[in-house]
């Protein structure tokens, strides 16, 4: 099979949608790891800023009070979200004394972004796979369920606009999380042009796309990039790929579930990679 660049679909960039009251509920569903109050959220940005999901900052909090926990959180790249201070009392219990501050701790280690980076290009042919936005938190778990088992040499998720390593995420998963290194990216379209410096072929996804997934050629070093549910690809996401693939559908639904999807596409390869 010969690599082609493919014909790139036009896209419609959607706005994402803005988070409102009942996303939170549905967050404090999906985090049991809360740290709150000042000093303890404070010792742990400076211990292990990677393990921050957010920092949650009640309205009308003195700045004065935070501010070290703002500027920590600046310059480790960890996302400040300000929300109604009875949603903080969910997080650490409607008793404690939060100080207007809780940090939401991933359950499970994240890579060093430049260091899985680092050696995915150090690889012979490694296999990566990006994530463009995916928020719900059962698809991740099952996504990355899926790359471990398919062996993949790392995953990239977005600092923003996506879930990360939630409790709900590690139970999906199903120990996953314990096997495939995980990193976050500050910048997807960064990542892409990395990945693509460093001679490896970057493939999204798209239901618009004229490739169909089995007639690419998988065997080399490759990165699979797979959009958000509903959304797919960003449109400057997918115009940085090299190419564009499709999953053929037979029935009515345009597309699969995301995390479906990904086992398709990341099996396809492994099939094509047992004949190296």
């Amino acid at each position: 099979m010969k690599k082609f660049k493919d014909q790139k679909p036009k896209i419609k960039n959607r706005k994402p949608k803005t988070k409102n009251r009942t996303q939170h509920s549905e967050l404090i569903t999906q985090h049991s790891n809360s740290i709150f109050g000042v000093l303890p959220v404070l010792e742990l940005l400076r211990a292990n800023p990677q393990r921050i999901e957010k920092i949650l900052a009640a309205e009308g909090a003195r700045e004065k009070r935070l501010a070290e926990i703002f500027e920590l959180a600046g310059e480790n790249r960890v996302v400040v979200q300000r929300v109604p201070r009875e949603t903080l009392s969910k997080y650490a219990g409607e008793n404690a004394n939060h100080q207007g501050v809780v940090a939401l701790a991933a359950a499970a280690e994240y890579t060093d972004a430049d260091e899985l980076l680092s050696d995915i290009f150090a690889e012979e042919n490694p296999l990566v796979l990006v994530l463009d936005g995916v928020e719900d938190p059962r698809n991740l778990g099952a996504i990355l369920r899926t790359a471990e088992g398919a062996g993949v040499s790392g995953v990239f998720i977005p600092e923003r606009r996506a879930v990360g390593l939630t409790e709900t995420v590690a139970k999906a998963a199903a120990g996953a999380t314990e096997h495939v290194r995980i990193a976050k990216a500050a910048n997807i379209n960064r990542l892409i042009e990395e990945l693509k410096e460093n001679n490896i072929w970057v493939i999204g996804t798209s239901a618009e796309a004229e490739t169909v997934y089995t007639d690419w050629d998988w065997k080399g070093r490759t990165a699979l990039v797979l959009g958000g549910e509903g959304k797919g690809l960003h449109r400057l996401v997918a115009e940085n790929c090299d190419a564009l693939v499709r999953i053929p559908m037979h029935g009515r639904i345009e597309s699969l579930n995301v995390s479906v999807a990904c086992g398709v596409i990341l099996f396809e390869a492994i099939r094509q990679r047992r004949s190296l």
